[in-house]
């Protein structure tokens, strides 16, 4: 399979325990999340805003998407590139996806200058994923296959020679099955069941 066909990504199961960085007197807490779209992310930053509401800085990365991916980053007043981005350089460097990773910021009265910076945010990043349960999961597609009763054996035959999913099914007066099949093995399973006479498929979003 080709690099550009890439069927797995790597994301988190569950938020990561708190991580503490500390560089003269500043604390930098560590957060990482999984997340599946921005109304989740909003909510994590709200929460940790009122856990640390004495903070100088809540500043985060973010990035969602399995194949095509979008991300954000914010340095919450920090010099500009100080911040967000070393925490995004984290999310890419282990390659994870559907994350959230925040550092939250006190102020020890001393500055770091923005190399001390940098490596401090890029720390705590570092620190939140090593904390964290990074698993790879398979990119999977959804085909219905409709039918009529009569094709039921053939149909069930090829879900199970090839050990398919089936997420859902609804069975009247004809017949539709809800297969979630690993992207690299798409095509062919939509060849099968398209060469059988009298069934259908087609993938749904």
């Amino acid at each position: 399979m080709e690099a550009s066909e890439k069927d797995t990504y790597k994301t988190i199961t569950a938020p990561s325990s708190e991580v503490l960085f500390k560089d003269r007197n500043s604390k930098f807490f560590g957060y990482a999340f999984p997340v599946e779209d921005e109304e989740l992310i909003k909510l994590h930053l709200e929460d940790l805003r009122k856990q640390h509401h004495s903070a100088r800085h809540w500043c985060y990365a973010w990035q969602l998407g399995k194949e095509e991916t979008h991300y954000r980053a914010n340095d919450d007043g920090e010099p500009a590139n100080s911040a967000g981005m070393p925490i995004y350089g984290q999310i890419q460097s282990f390659e994870v996806t559907n994350i959230l990773i925040v550092v939250v910021r006190y102020f020890g009265g001393v500055k770091l200058g923005v190399g001390g910076l940098i490596n401090a945010y890029r720390t705590t990043a570092q620190m939140a994923l090593e904390a964290s349960d990074i698993v790879e999961r398979t990119i999977d597609i959804r085909f219905e296959v409709a039918f009529d009763y009569p094709e039921m054996n053939i149909v069930m035959r090829i879900i199970k020679e090839n050990n398919l999913e089936v997420i859902d099914q609804k069975l009247a007066l004809d017949c539709k099955i809800y297969l979630s099949v690993r992207k690299g093995e798409a095509e062919r399973i939509y060849n099968k069941f398209d060469s059988v006479y009298k069934v259908s498929i087609k993938r749904i979003d």
